[in-house]
């Protein structure tokens, strides 16, 4: 009932918004005779945070269209390259005229990066996406608001969440050869898991893992989200958070926690900091800042754009990552597609260079919570596990703003490169071995190497980068990765990489 009530004063309070936003325009015209009586620009800025406070907040789009690199100007096609009915996988396609470029795309790293889907869209992560664009193919996972997927599209579970992401890696490796996932907060847990279940198969793996500030042990300098999960049971949660879509939307009557709930708790987490940053674009509007406001203006377009998410994945995330700790704890088993269930074990990953990320003041995901990874993945070698802790960073910096861009950024391209250079030189190496084998020799390999049990490419992990000389922006603190023993895009735009 709640869900429908909200729907109602939604659809009650849109032409109340609009009318603010035509009234704000008049008193901010030039030619509006309105423009020029006494407190104009207080009423047009009044009406102006009116608008903003009652307009429903559509999702945002990427945006990215163009990037320059070294010179040359890199042109960007989004496309949808699977379409699944919760997630749609895009490719942020490169098109260059340099043809220096172009040869230097090709060559470049596919990264999956994976989106969290716990409350906000994939666009959050546009700082990232432009970033990564610079030296990558990236591939973004763009998951649905629930609200929108019709009840015949059949149920979400954080075990389809988890062979999502195992599919988008095989179709990655199936067209580009190899690649590498990066997970921001929520997806490192899953993403870790996919990884552990393709490694217990003896499946490809990607060539490098790289997770930023995400829960993979709660236990750890529990936070204000962790607090709440672990105070209260999951009945509290199916009883009180979760709500039958309105019959107004496509998913109509799919059981769903709804966005407006989840932006609720958002801005409770800092409602003082919300209103000062409300009363302050008011201001800013009183002195025509404009600059200022238009900060203020794309911020909230994103922050306030919220998606429902599918109750039984939600329900099960808050069960397995922050009541039972199931990963942590190796308790952990997922669905298959064919129905069956796996044991989620980390320690079966060989082969796939890991990094991991926290932000000293991160007050969503604690300190250690993500370099517990490290403690879990004990089959990876130390010399190819690393973890950064980035100074200064809250939770958003470590992958949006200038901490992302001159700090964290330039550690995970290094990592990434020599990741993936390992990997063909690796590959450089067998095949010189074979040249120089006589040709018996090469045909017992040859058999050999088709009865032996499938393995993956090895990666480093890079050496510290040097740190960023810009005094205003905080430096990585490199740690050594936790000991497992201590944790429980043709001289046209038709070319493209």
């Amino acid at each position: 009932m709640l869900y429908q009530i909200y729907d109602a004063q939604r659809a009650l309070m849109e032409p109340f918004a609009e009318f603010a936003q035509a009234t704000a325009k008049l008193y901010a015209a030039p030619t509006s005779p309105l423009s020029t009586t006494p407190l104009a620009q207080r009423m047009a800025a009044g009406y102006e945070l009116l608008y903003r406070l009652g307009k429903d907040y559509e999702k945002p789009s990427f945006g990215i269209q163009t990037l320059e690199v070294e010179g040359a100007e890199i042109v960007i096609n989004e496309r949808v390259v699977t379409d699944k009915p919760f997630c749609e996988l895009r490719h942020f396609k490169r098109f260059t005229d340099n043809e220096a470029t172009l040869s230097e795309m090709a060559s470049q790293p596919v990264v999956l990066i994976v989106a969290p889907l716990s409350g906000h869209y994939a666009t959050l992560l546009r700082d990232t996406v432009k970033s990564m664009l610079k030296s990558h193919k990236v591939f973004v996972t763009d998951w649905r608001n629930a609200r929108l997927v019709p009840l015949e599209d059949g149920e979400f579970h954080l075990s389809d969440y988890v062979n999502y992401i195992q599919e988008f890696i095989r179709d990655l490796q199936a067209q580009y050869g190899d690649c590498h996932v990066m997970s921001v907060c929520q997806p490192t847990v899953p993403v870790l898991a996919a990884v552990s279940l393709m490694a217990t198969r003896g499946e490809q793996l990607p060539l490098s893992m790289t997770m930023m500030g995400g829960p993979i042990d709660a236990r750890l300098s529990p936070t204000a989200v962790n607090t709440l999960a672990t105070d209260r049971n999951l009945a509290w949660f199916e009883n009180n958070v979760i709500y039958p879509v309105p019959p107004t939307f496509a998913g109509a009557g799919r059981r769903v926690y709804p966005g407006f709930l989840q932006h609720t708790g958002f801005v409770a987490m800092n409602p003082d900091r919300h209103a000062q940053s409300h009363y302050d674009y008011f201001k800013q509007l009183m002195k025509g800042d404009d600059a200022s406001a238009e900060a203020h203006r794309k911020f909230y377009n994103e922050y306030n754009a919220v998606l429902d998410m599918d109750a039984d994945y939600y329900l099960e995330t808050i069960d397995v990552v922050f009541q039972q700790f199931k990963l942590v704890e190796g308790t952990w088993d997922v669905t298959n597609p064919q129905g069956k269930l796996e044991r989620v074990r980390p320690a079966d990953i060989k082969g796939c260079a890991l990094l991991t990320i926290e932000g000293e003041l991160d007050d969503i995901s604690g300190s250690g919570q993500t370099e517990a990874a490290h403690g879990l993945c004990s089959g990876i070698a130390a010399n190819k596990r690393r973890h950064i802790e980035v100074e200064g960073a809250g939770h958003y910096g470590i992958f949006s703003g200038s901490r992302w861009r001159n700090v964290v950024y330039p550690e995970v391209e290094a990592f990434i490169k020599s990741a993936q250079g390992s990997h063909v030189v690796a590959g450089n190496s067998a095949k010189q071995q074979m040249a120089n084998t006589p040709k018996h020799d090469v045909a017992n390999q040859t058999k050999t190497s088709k009865s032996a049990a499938p393995t993956t490419p090895k990666a480093v992990a890079t050496k510290p980068t040097s740190k960023a000389t810009t005094k205003q922006v905080a430096k990585p603190v490199v740690k050594p990765a936790t000991p497992p023993a201590a944790a429980s895009k043709a001289a046209t735009r038709k070319r493209a990489t």
